[in-house]
C-alpha cells in the first residue's frame, strides 16, 4: 500500500494470542519455540521480539533467533567492480511493492533449490503486506521482472526474508536498492538472519544475538516509510564509489 509515492505506515495487526519465550534463552540451534500460528499478529509480535518462523515440513512450526545473527549495516553495502558495471550499463530500474506476489512466488520457486516458503507462508506474508508490514523490492529489465527481495519493516529495522534473480547480479542489485531506499527513509539496519557466502560478499556480517536484540529494541518503534517510485539503478554508481 502506498501514500503519495511512499509506503503507508503499518497498521495494527491486532492482539497476539501467544507469548513467546525470551529469545536470549534460545537453545544452541537458536530454537525459541515450537507451535503457534501464522496470523499477522503472531508474526509481528515474533519479529518484534527477535524471532522468525522457519517451517521444516513437520506439523508444528518452529521459531528461531540464531546466535550469531547476520546483519548488513546500510552504509557498509559492498559494491564490487563488476556489480558497479552492471549498475551503470544494464539500464535496469527498481520499484517497491509493485509486484509483491510475483517476488514471493519467485523466491519460493527457485529452480534446483528447496524452500521453506510454503503456500501458507506466502499467504501469511501477503496479509502482512496488505497491513503495511511486508515489502518487496523489484528489479526490472524494461517490463520483465528479473530479480528482487522481500521482508518485513519492523520500525527502522528491515528483516530480509528471501531474494531471487533471473539475470546475473539482479539479486545483488536488489540489495543495493533496498539499502539505498532504507537509508533515504531513515531506517537503521538490514537483518539478513543468517550470513551466506552471497550476503557476506555484499558486506553482511555476524553479530551476537544479544547485540542484535539490543539494536532491534532500539529501532523497532521508529517509523520508517519507503519511496516507491520507479528509479534507474544506475543512480547508485556514484554513491558506491
Amino acid at each position: 500500500m502506498t501514500i503519495a509515492g511512499r509506503t503507508s505506515p503499518a497498521r495494527d495487526p491486532g492482539p497476539c494470542l501467544w507469548e513467546f519465550p525470551d529469545p536470549r534463552l534460545a537453545d544452541d540451534d537458536g530454537l525459541v519455540a515450537i507451535g503457534a500460528d501464522l496470523h499477522p499478529a503472531t508474526l509481528v509480535n515474533a519479529y518484534q521480539q527477535g524471532a522468525f518462523p522457519w517451517p521444516n515440513g513437520k506439523r508444528k512450526l518452529p521459531w528461531f533467533s540464531p546466535n550469531p545473527r547476520g546483519v548488513l549495516p546500510l552504509d557498509e553495502v559492498r559494491v564490487s567492480k563488476t556489480l558497479r558495471q552492471t549498475l551503470r550499463r544494464s539500464g535496469w530500474t527498481a520499484t517497491v511493492d509493485a509486484a509483491f506476489d510475483e517476488v514471493t512466488d519467485s523466491c519460493a520457486n527457485r529452480v534446483g533449490e528447496g524452500t521453506w516458503i510454503t503456500p501458507s507462508m506466502r499467504q501469511a506474508y501477503r496479509e502482512l503486506h496488505d497491513l503495511g508490514w511486508a515489502h518487496s523490492i523489484e528489479i526490472w529489465n524494461e517490463d520483465s521482472l528479473i530479480g528482487g527481495c522481500y521482508g518485513l519493516l519492523i520500525g527502522a529495522m528491515y528483516v530480509g526474508e528471501s531474494m531471487f534473480h533471473r539475470r546475473t547480479d539482479a539479486s545483488k542489485v536488489a540489495l543495493v536498492e533496498l539499502a539505498a531506499r532504507l537509508r533515504e527513509g531513515g531506517a537503521g539496519l538490514i537483518d539478513v538472519q543468517l550470513v551466506t557466502e552471497h550476503l557476506a560478499s555484499m558486506g553482511a556480517r555476524p553479530i551476537s544475538r544479544n547485540l542484535y536484540l539490543d539494536l532491534l529494541f532500539e529501532l523497532r518503534d521508529d517509523p520508517t516509510t519507503l519511496l516507491c517510485d520507479r528509479l534507474p539503478v544506475a543512480r547508485h554508481v556514484d554513491a558506491s564509489n
